[in-house]
């Protein structure tokens, strides 16, 4: 099992500043939650922060709901749709290193 990074941990003796990783990018080509139907005709709304695990070569490792929308329909939507992405590694100095990375997914009805 990946060993699961501290938020802004800095390694023991490392002097070298930390980048977290990235999510936003445009060329990382991440799709959005699918909006579930039944949320939609059913008015739900909410914002989901998940807590995601990003090893070095970007991939997400361990993912969870760290706060939830209030609809558990929209939270497993997050769920499903972060464990497709691709991150930009966090960076420390100029090497990448595994890190986790706060990701809000808000679902807002038109």
């Amino acid at each position: 099992m990946d060993e699961v990074p501290v938020p802004g941990a800095l390694e023991e003796g490392d002097g070298d500043p930390f980048e977290e990783p990235g999510f936003g990018a445009a060329y990382l080509n991440n799709p959005p939650p699918e909006y579930p139907r039944i949320s939609q005709r059913r008015r739900e709304e909410g914002t989901v922060v998940l807590w995601v695990s990003v090893a070095a070569d970007g991939r997400p490792v361990n993912w969870r709901v760290e706060r939830s929308s209030g609809h558990e329909r929209l939270d497993d939507a997050a769920l499903e749709a972060v464990s497709g992405w691709h991150f930009e590694p966090a960076r420390r100095g100029n090497r990448p290193v595994a890190a986790s990375v706060l990701v809000p997914m808000e679902f807002r009805l038109q």
